[in-house]
């Protein structure tokens, strides 16, 4: 160390910062030239652009995000048919009990029932098609396929 730096205990001499620097640029004009070179607030785009104005990528993110919403109504509707069908099952159970009732009873239950099972068929269905209409073949096939097993398990056990 030099006599002009005095020693510091416990602080390593890379770490000590000079006393004179380099010189100090005017930050006020940098940042008034950053301003006007980017601009604080974005422009705004329209709401409503036509879809062949967008880019390609942010086409295909709408699309998709399209297909989420039709995949999210299909069980969204299974789900809330079936709830339905099964509370108007616990509501009739309320209903003097004849004949008409028990099976108005019973067809609801097994209808929300079968409805249950079929809603997520239903939403590998609907994946499958836009998956297919998106050019994604390979995962349309596996859909198709796994709708494929699921029909041949479900008629195996018709003849069973």
């Amino acid at each position: 160390m030099s006599e002009a730096e005095p020693e510091i205990p416990g602080v390593h001499p890379s770490m000590m910062v000079p006393e004179a620097g380099p010189p100090r640029r005017n930050l006020r004009a940098t940042s008034v030239a950053l301003d006007a070179e980017f601009p604080r607030e974005l422009p705004q785009e329209p709401i409503t652009q036509p879809e062949e104005a967008l880019p390609r990528e942010r086409r295909g993110a709408r699309r998709l995000a399209a297909g989420e919403r039709w995949i999210a109504r299909v069980l969204r509707t299974g789900a809330v048919t079936s709830g339905a069908m099964f509370v108007t099952s616990l509501a009739l159970e309320l209903l003097p009990r004849d004949e008409s009732v028990h099976v108005a009873i019973d067809l609801l239950r097994k209808g929300a029932a079968s409805l249950l099972l079929v809603t997520p068929v239903a939403r590998l269905a609907m994946a499958g098609t836009l998956l297919g209409l998106r050019g994604e073949w390979r995962y349309a096939a596996i859909a198709a396929g796994v709708i494929g097993l699921l029909a041949l398990a479900v008629g195996a056990g018709f003849q069973a």
